[in-house]
């Protein structure tokens, strides 16, 4: 808050600033880290999706994986490996997504012999496939489902991806 010996104005960029008459201090701040910083996230990274990609590759015929993107839980990882699984904001979802953009029962992934399906179960706030709003798809190895405001990367068996591919 100003008080009357501070002055507000504004430069030819359109910045705020907000200081002492005699001295006017821009209200912008960046912030920088260092390269030990950079090199710890980006070794964190590197963990992390090995991990991820360990975890891909163990996957059982008849699973899938779902990886949260962004979210309040971004790296959480769900098994698929039942024929209905529910994602929602109720505390006994198979897939629970704690948020108030997320329905009670928000969508279920259906599993058809080793393929998989997402449908929204009515949501208020729709069920996202790469983007686009849906009541039902089929899903593709890393396709983005949003569900509220969590992104999750789907990810098929590698060993049903290769028998897919070989027939």
């Amino acid at each position: 808050m100003a008080n009357e010996r501070d002055v507000r104005s504004d430069d030819p960029q359109g910045r705020g600033r907000i200081g002492r008459r005699d001295s006017l201090v821009s209200a912008d701040t960046t912030a920088s880290f260092g390269e030990d910083f950079v090199n710890e996230i980006h070794a964190l990274d590197q963990r992390s999706g090995a991990e991820e990609q360990a975890a891909i590759a163990a996957l059982p015929s008849g699973s899938a994986l779902l990886v949260v993107r962004r979210g309040p839980n971004s790296g959480a990882r769900f098994l698929l490996d039942a024929d209905v699984t529910v994602a929602g904001r109720h505390p006994s979802a198979d897939i629970f997504l704690d948020d108030v953009t997320v329905s009670r029962k928000h969508a279920q992934f259906v599993r058809h012999g080793t393929a998989f399906e997402v449908k929204d179960l009515g949501s208020l706030n729709g069920t996202y496939y790469d983007g686009v709003r849906i009541d039902t798809a089929l899903l593709s190895d890393g396709a983005e489902v949003q569900v509220g405001k969590f992104r999750l990367t789907f990810y098929a068996s590698r060993h049903d991806l290769a028998y897919t591919a070989a027939r």
